[in-house]
């Protein structure tokens, strides 16, 4: 009976003893988790911070899942060190697990940047568990003045869900605009818009200089008096149990597109790895949802004798902003065309024949057919991509296409 070993109990972790229990019933399945408690849909922390979601909506399965599947929890625990020559994973309780096959999928863990005075401040925080959620939310007040350092997808969902319980909220980013890593500048300005109309203060292009106990100063000399602060820069791949092991790393975890690691019967699956882009053609860290599940399922079929390779994965981000929409997927590579309105703006990028990427705020409908054409690399003159800018149909694909699709 074959023993498996998963290390995180998140997306693709879970995905991954799905696919498991699928091809094998029988063979013993453990889940180590740092985190106490069931696996929780990690974007659902803003919405826990705004009060829309609750502990009772919060869990990413039903109550029964583990149980239903067979599967050990040691949650509360941390995987210390793997010992690839003895199959086994040690762990924080001093005890030990082995394995047949081991899948690591630790995410990311949050990057507080070195900053001048900032062991003063008393009351920060970061925004990336659900713990971390509770803990914020147990400090907000209605007078509460809230300072949060970056202005990508976590800072902004930090932002909007704190908002519900307080408005004095000022936003710092070394960059010119928000969410710089997904929009451009003029599609920048169109959530910019709506968080200037919502009060919120946004200070770009700047960094803090230095940090005191309740206020800050930033590079530019503009002083922000706060009682919390929030540290959102960004995420670095956690990656230190294969690193420490020997297996190769470049940022991520690097794997195959079985999603084997360099060590053996090691894989590795979720935002600590590094994927390929099918958009761009380029290694590099997609830390997204999707892609963190898609990873872990081939993951978990090839732990258990199945034979499948993951090669369509793009970048994919899907977020709003106080009832501003934004969805970008693939790469900017290629000729611009673009659609705006009043409340809209759609662009996509075509190159070679290919729609490589498309970035949509405000109208989305559908737009799982758009990623379709990125992911299948479909040539466009293969279909009527005109028509399905302004409405995509799966009737504008070719009759063999569309009979594929529904087939499946």
């Amino acid at each position: 009976m074959s023993k498996y070993v998963i290390i995180g109990n998140s997306t693709a972790g879970i995905a991954a003893a799905e696919a498991i229990r699928k091809t094998d019933k029988k063979g013993s399945l453990t889940i180590i988790s740092e985190e106490k408690g069931a696996a929780y849909g990690r974007p659902l922390i803003s919405y826990y911070l705004q009060g829309v979601t609750t502990d009772e909506t919060l869990p990413y399965r039903p109550a029964d899942f583990y149980e239903k599947l067979n599967i050990t929890l040691k949650d509360g625990v941390k995987a210390e060190k793997i010992d690839p020559s003895g199959k086994k994973v040690y762990l924080s309780d001093g005890e030990s697990v082995s394995y047949d096959k081991l899948l690591v999928a630790t995410g990311s863990v949050p990057f507080v940047p070195p900053a001048n005075g900032l062991d003063e401040v008393r009351e920060k925080f970061t925004f990336y568990t659900i713990e971390d959620a509770r803990k914020l939310k147990a400090a907000l007040k209605p007078d509460t003045r809230l300072l949060i350092i970056g202005a990508g997808l976590i800072g902004l969902k930090c932002m909007e869900g704190a908002y519900e319980i307080t408005h004095d909220i000022t936003v710092i980013d070394l960059a010119d605009r928000v969410l710089s890593s997904v929009l451009d500048e003029d599609c920048a300005k169109i959530v910019s818009k709506k968080i200037d109309e919502k009060g919120v203060r946004l200070v770009l292009n700047d960094k803090v200089k230095e940090f005191h106990e309740n206020y800050c100063v930033t590079d530019g000399g503009v002083k922000v008096e706060f009682d919390v602060l929030v540290t959102a820069v960004g995420v670095k791949p956690n990656v230190s149990l294969v690193a420490d092991a020997g297996g190769k790393i470049n940022r991520g975890i690097v794997t195959d597109l079985k999603q084997r690691t360099s060590l053996p019967d090691v894989y590795a699956a979720g935002d600590c790895t590094v994927s390929h882009d099918a958009s761009s053609g380029a290694d590099k860290i997609m830390a997204v949802l999707p892609n963190a599940y898609l990873q872990g399922e081939t993951a978990g079929f090839n732990m258990s004798g199945d034979d499948r390779e993951i090669c369509n994965l793009v970048p994919l981000n899907s977020i709003g902003f106080f009832g501003v929409h934004v969805l970008s997927a693939g790469s900017t590579q290629g000729a611009m065309l673009e659609q705006k309105g009043e409340d809209f703006i759609k662009r996509f990028f075509v190159k070679d024949n290919r729609l490589t990427g498309f970035i949509l705020i405000g109208n989305y409908d559908r737009a799982g057919i758009l990623l379709s054409l990125i992911r299948e690399r479909v040539p466009l003159d293969t279909v009527d991509f005109k028509a399905m800018t302004l409405l995509p149909e799966l009737a504008f694909f070719p009759k063999t296409v569309r009979r594929e699709k529904l087939d499946r």
